[in-house]
C-alpha cells in the first residue's frame, strides 16, 4: 500500500484523539490504537519537525534491560523485548517486516562501595523472582568472563546476559509510523499552538495554521517539550529537557569479545556498538537546557569520559573518537519515570512522558497502554497506574534506584 507524502492540513474536521509529537511514543500510540480491533476512531498525529532530527528518539542509544528495582519497570522491559523479538508476529506476519535482534550482552553494573552493592543483591532476588537472568558477580567472577577489567576497588557486579543489551529501536519507530498510516491514522507536519479546555475536559486544539479541530481525547506525546503542551491545557508536568553526550570510538586493539553495557561507578557507561564502541554520561552539572541546545561540550570527552574508561579498560587507553552528539532527556524531576495515564482533574488530556532515558524500551508497553486506556478506559494487559499522574499531583516519588 503506497504512503501518501506527509501533508501540513488536517483532512477532517474533528478527531477522536489528536497525538501531539510523532516520534517513539507518539508513533507508539498510534500504532497500538489503529492496530486494536476494539479501536475504530479516528487518531491525528500533530509532529513538528518531520525530519525528527532533534528529538530524543534521533539521539537514543536504543538500550534494553531487565535491571530495575521495581516491578512495574521490569515487566514492562520485559514486555519491550518480547515486542522486539517478535516484531514481525506483532506486524501482522508481514515478509516485508524485518528481525530486530536484541544484542543480549548485557548489563554490568560496578560496585566499589558496599550500600551500592547492597542494592545490587536486593535488586537481583526481585528481578530472579520475575524471571530475569541477572547474577551477582565478584571481582574474580567478573575477570574469569571479562578479564580486560580493571578492576581494582570493585566490590560486585551485577550482569544479566538475558534479552539485555541493545536494539535497533529506530526500525520499530519507522514501521510503526508507516503502519499506522497504513491503518488510517493521520499525520501533519504541523504545530499545536493552544488548547481549548472547558472545566474538566479539553475540547480543541488549534493549528499554527490557524485549524481550530474539536477533539475527544488529547495525548502528550511532546518528549522533552512536554511542559509547554501541558501548560496550553492549563496544567503542569515536572519534566524538562536535560543534555546527554554519546560518544563513538574506535580502539587501537579491539577488545577479544563483547563488552557489556558497563556502568562505572564514577558515572559513564560503555559499550560495544558494532564495529566500534559507545560511551556516554550527564555533564558534570545537569541543569535544564533550552530545548534548542545541542552544543556539544568536548571537553567532558578529554576530562570525564576518556579517562574513566581508560582506567576501568586499559585497552582503552588508545582510542580515537570518530563520532558524537548531544541529546536531550525528557527528565522528569519528581522521579525520573515515566509519567502515563490521565491528569487528575482533565479527564481527556493523557500524558505519556517524563522517561528520562528509558523511552525506547519502554515504548511498547506504553504504546500498548495508551491504546488500552483510550479504548476500554483502564489498563489491561500490564497495569500502570504506578506510574500514572496522581503522584505528580501529591508530589510522591515512585522510587526506582536503578536509573543510570
Amino acid at each position: 500500500m503506497a504512503l501518501s507524502p506527509i501533508i501540513s492540513e488536517p483532512k477532517r474536521t474533528t478527531y477522536d484523539v489528536v497525538i501531539v509529537g510523532g516520534a517513539m511514543m507518539g508513533s507508539s500510540a498510534a500504532w497500538f490504537l489503529s492496530n486494536n480491533p476494539d479501536f475504530d476512531g479516528s487518531v491525528l498525529v500533530v509532529e513538528r519537525d518531520p525530519t525528527y532530527e532533534f528529538t530524543s528518539t534521533a539521539h537514543t542509544n536504543s538500550c534494553m534491560r531487565q535491571q530495575f528495582s521495581t516491578e512495574i519497570n521490569i515487566r514492562i522491559s520485559q514486555f519491550g523485548a518480547e515486542f522486539v523479538k517478535n516484531f514481525r508476529k506483532f506486524m501482522g506476519d508481514d515478509p516485508e517486516v524485518p528481525d530486530i535482534p536484541i544484542q543480549s550482552y548485557g548489563y554490568m553494573y560496578l560496585s566499589d562501595n558496599e550500600p551500592f552493592s547492597k542494592i545490587l543483591r536486593e535488586n537481583q532476588i526481585l528481578q530472579e523472582k520475575m524471571g530475569a537472568g541477572t547474577k551477582i558477580l565478584t571481582p574474580d567472577q567478573i575477570a574469569e568472563a571479562y578479564p580486560f577489567y580493571n578492576l581494582d576497588g570493585i566490590l560486585a557486579g551485577s550482569h544479566n546476559l538475558v534479552d539485555e543489551g541493545y536494539f535497533d529501536g529506530n526500525t520499530l519507530f519507522d514501521w510503526w509510523k508507516r503502519k499506522a498510516r497504513q491503518n488510517g491514522v493521520e499525520y501533519i507536519t504541523n504545530e499545536v499552538v493552544s488548547i481549548g479546555r472547558s472545566g474538566s475536559r479539553v475540547e480543541s486544539i488549534t493549528l499554527k495554521s490557524g485549524e481550530i479541530i474539536p477533539v475527544g481525547k488529547v495525548i502528550n506525546a511532546s518528549g522533552p517539550r512536554a511542559i509547554l503542551t501541558a501548560r496550553m491545557a492549563g496544567v503542569e508536568i515536572p519534566v524538562e529537557p536535560r543534555k546527554r553526550f554519546t560518544f563513538i570510538f574506535d580502539a587501537e586493539i579491539p577488545l577479544d569479545r563483547d563488552l557489556p553495557l558497563t556502568i562505572d561507578p564514577l558515572g559513564i557507561h560503555v559499550r560495544t556498538d558494532g564495529q566500534f564502541y559507545l560511551a556516554g554520561c550527564p555533564p558534570n552539572e545537569d541543569p535544564a537546557v533550552d530545548y534548542n541546545d545541542f552544543e556539544m561540550d568536548h571537553s567532558i570527552w578529554e576530562e570525564k569520559v576518556w579517562p574513566a574508561i581508560a582506567n576501568r579498560i586499559p585497552a582503552f587507553e588508545a582510542i580515537k573518537l570518530v563520532n558524537s552528539w548531544a541529546g536531550h532527556y525528557a527528565f522528569n524531576t519528581l522521579d525520573q519515570n515515566a509519567i502515563i495515564g490521565p491528569h487528575d482533574e482533565v479527564e481527556n488530556f493523557i500524558f505519556m512522558n517524563g522517561f528520562s532515558g528509558h523511552g525506547f524500551q519502554q515504548s511498547p508497553a506504553m504504546g500498548r497502554g495508551i491504546s488500552e486506556l483510550v479504548t476500554y478506559g483502564e489498563f489491561r494487559k500490564l497495569d500502570l497506574s504506578q506510574l500514572g499522574y496522581e503522584r505528580i499531583a501529591n508530589n510522591k516519588p515512585f522510587l526506582e534506584k536503578a536509573v543510570i
